[in-house]
């Protein structure tokens, strides 16, 4: 090109061009509309001899004028640039200064991302100090207070007091400017005491005649609506131990029992299981000494949780489902009654003196005199009932779909100051502050919160799971955690904790993070803690999220020793709470301290805070206790090796997994959320794969209630030496070999691909 254009020059100055060139601008398919092509062109042989005669003369004269204007033009052309580059000399050292500053500046921002962290993401340390300041600044008291006002009357499900909280719930995470909040509508049968007819305790005497001991205020939920008369004996609480121990039969009689230990429907089970007619319950000066004699009890005998009349299925509209029951209702009717009529009872009634070994009040006796009888009439009702739960979400930042779930009674059967309004105002001051913490104070949880407002919850945690009932095919795999905030303050001096093994790292490392807002020291006092961790209860909304649903959860207390005397009667109000817990707004805030790191370290950090290797432990500790069986399990012709398998096949899987993670590039994305999908799914697989959700909805082999679970299991191979006329062999084979494949599942669920299994069968 650059010869051919010097050429031109030289044609131009120096003389006649032999040939020209025609140039053509041809966009090409390809898009490239930049490339120039070039053809030349000779004389048309037809026209050329006209052409030369013609443009000879013409051409001599034009040339001369072509030259001139090109001349001028080239001069004017060097002269513009002669002044533009002087131009660029006099800028040339600003611009210089100014690019050197700006390749300054990008050198140090442009850093590679694992060098310094993304400016949007905070520190642990940043995060913990920025939660601390935030709570600082609230009046949790305030809140529990206000929650509680006009409330000394019942606040039960579906009530209009109830309804209007929900909504001002819902208002409330509307105005913290929350992700979404939505509500869930469920139609629930909850028995309630009957407006006509009321329920009593009379006495019988020999004679035929009779008196009225009680029209009682209180009611237990879900006893059977019926009227049984009968001799009437102690069972003190009402545990399966208490029955085993008595020196006379309970069959065809009624029992009296202690409130406390475990829930009504346990203690409603057991006496059914003896068969009893009847129950009536009571609360005990020895255990509960501040009550007033006169005091009203409220509870419920559902041996489960949700709807019972909807077992397995979400209550969304009882019209599309056939007629059901769950099978944890009682056949039986059940009553509280006061300390007062328990003292009639006993005093002019019974006779006998309870054991000593029971810890009671002097006056407890054990059986009704041989003249007399005890008429229970229980006249409770259905109630077809419409429920809302409330639901505020901050979405995570990277995994939206992956959430904890963080949830708190709202209903109550009395004023419910301890059992709901706590837990309600600790809901909504973390929703709260961790919407300011996103908003205004830089954190951006990886993971989504919701914020979930139960209610049905003195029923048997009917809100919570209806909720999970309704969505049980994707919650556990979108849901790894659930913190439950009922009953959080009950005392000052103990912090109780009822949790999930995969919680044990985290609540652990937390306990020794928190200080305990009186005497100043960690919460963790005992490095042997986890020896005393109990069992859910049914009563515990975390129960269905663990048991039923396979999700992680977490709930705990700040308590005395005795249980708190107010809980489910019309005295649980405000006033005797902060009576009760003078410090309450300290409690409260470091109730809330504990669950707000719960949530950060669950929602920020990069791998999820569950400890898989801690099921290790559980495993360990069910083998060993099987191993004391081995001579009764070999004399049935049987063998633990395929038990010993399962477990060393779970040991090598969370070592593996271990190893993954700490060899996985930590900003690859694809690669963490593998990892950590792993991790959230192994509670879900300790839910027994070979019985019914509808049958037996608490599946889990740990936690869970059943024939599957490994307790019932090591319950009925002890009867092979205490009992053998009641030990099932039968049974005891199918549960040895479901369990055995059931931990092999889970094994060969956290080992990830199906070509990384070890198999050792």
């Amino acid at each position: 090109m650059m010869d051919q254009a010097r050429s031109a020059i030289s044609n131009l100055f120096g003389g006649e061009p032999l040939s020209y060139t025609r140039f053509s601008l041809a966009r090409q398919v390809d898009g490239d509309n930049s490339h120039v092509e070039m053809k030349l062109a000779v004389d048309e042989e037809e026209n050329v001899d006209n052409m030369k005669a013609s443009a000879r003369k013409p051409r001599r004269f034009n040339g001369r004028l072509c030259f001139g204007t090109i001349a001028v033009v080239i001069f004017f052309l060097i002269g513009f640039m002669i002044g533009y580059l002087g131009y660029c000399k006099r800028i040339e050292q600003k611009d210089c200064a100014r690019l050197a500053e700006m390749e300054t500046i990008n050198s140090q921002n442009l850093q590679p991302e694992e060098d310094i962290p993304k400016s949007s993401r905070l520190y642990w340390a940043d995060l913990k100090k920025l939660l601390s300041e935030k709570l600082d600044a609230i009046d949790f008291t305030d809140t529990i207070k206000q929650l509680s006002q006009n409330t000394y009357t019942p606040r039960e499900a579906g009530s209009q007091k109830d309804e209007n909280l929900a909504y001002y719930i819902e208002n409330q995470f509307h105005d913290l400017k929350l992700s979404k909040v939505w509500r869930d509508e469920h139609y629930v049968k909850l028995q309630v005491k009957s407006s006509v007819a009321q329920n009593s305790v009379t006495i019988i005497n020999a004679t035929g005649d009779s008196y009225l001991l009680e029209n009682p205020a209180g009611y237990v939920a879900y006893s059977k609506a019926a009227e049984v008369t009968g001799k009437l004996v102690h069972a003190n609480f009402g545990t399966k131990k208490d029955f085993e121990n008595l020196n006379y039969a309970v069959n065809g009689s009624l029992v009296i029992v202690r409130a406390g230990e475990i829930t009504f429907a346990e203690k409603v089970a057991n006496a059914q299981s003896f068969n009893a007619i009847g129950v009536l319950i009571y609360m005990d000066k020895n255990k509960f000494p501040v009550v007033k004699a006169d005091l009203s009890l409220f509870g419920h005998a559902h041996l489960g949780t949700g709807d019972p009349y909807t077992p397995g299925f979400p209550s969304f509209n009882h019209t599309q489902f056939p007629p059901s029951q769950s099978s944890g209702l009682p056949s039986i009717p059940v009553q509280t009654i006061s300390r007062e009529t328990a003292d009639k009872l006993f005093h002019q009634n019974m006779e006998g003196n309870c054991p000593p070994g029971w810890n009671v009040d002097s006056s407890c006796k054990l059986e009704l005199t041989s003249d007399k009888t005890v008429k229970l009439v229980v006249r409770n009702e259905l109630k077809e009932t419409r429920i809302l739960n409330i639901f505020g979400v901050i979405k995570g930042f990277e995994e939206p779909d992956r959430y904890i779930v963080v949830g708190a009674q709202r209903d109550s059967w009395g004023p419910g100051a301890a059992k709901s309004s706590v837990g309600t105002a600790l809901l909504l001051k973390l929703a709260q502050t961790f919407s300011d913490m996103v908003l205004r104070g830089g954190f951006k949880p990886s993971r989504s919160i919701i914020f979930a407002s139960w209610t049905a919850g003195d029923f048997g945690a009917v809100g919570a799971t209806e909720w999970l009932e309704g969505y049980l095919s994707s919650l556990h795999l979108k849901a790894f955690t659930y913190i439950n905030l009922d009953k959080v303050v009950l005392g000052t001096s103990k912090f109780k904790v009822s949790a999930s093994p995969l919680l044990y790292t985290l609540i652990e490392k937390t306990m020794q993070d928190v200080k305990h807002p009186i005497d100043g020291k960690s919460l963790y006092r005992d490095s042997n803690w986890i020896s005393n961790v109990k069992k859910l209860s049914f009563d515990n909304a975390a129960f269905p999220f663990l048991a039923y649903s396979g999700i992680p959860a977490v709930s705990f207390s700040f308590c005395e020793d005795e249980d708190y005397p107010y809980l489910d009667t019309t005295l649980d109000t405000y006033d005797l709470l902060i009576q009760k817990v003078p410090q309450l707004n300290k409690m409260v805030r470091v109730a809330a301290e504990v669950a707000g790191q719960f949530i950060i370290k669950l929602t920020h950090e990069i791998e999820l805070n569950l400890d898989y290797d801690m099921y290790n432990n559980r495993i360990l500790s069910f083998v060993r206790d099987l191993n004391q069986f081995r001579a009764d399990i070999r004399e049935m012709g049987l063998s633990l090796q395929w038990l010993y398998s399962a477990r060393g096949d779970y040991f090598r899987a969370t070592s593996r997994l271990t190893s993954d993670f700490h060899n996985a590039e930590k900003t690859n994305r694809f690669v963490m959320r593998e990892i950590n999908d792993r991790i959230m799914k192994v509670e879900y697989h300790f839910l027994s794969p070979y019985v019914s959700p509808r049958e037996s909805p608490f599946r889990h082999i740990f936690w869970g209630y059943g024939s599957h679970t490994l307790s019932a299991l090591m319950e009925n191979l002890k009867l092979r030496q205490t009992n053998i006329s009641a030990f099932n062999e039968t049974l005891f084979r199918n549960q040895l070999a479901l369990a055995s494949w059931t931990i092999q599942g889970v094994a060969n669920a956290l080992s990830g691909d199906i070509w990384d299994i070890d198999n050792e069968f």
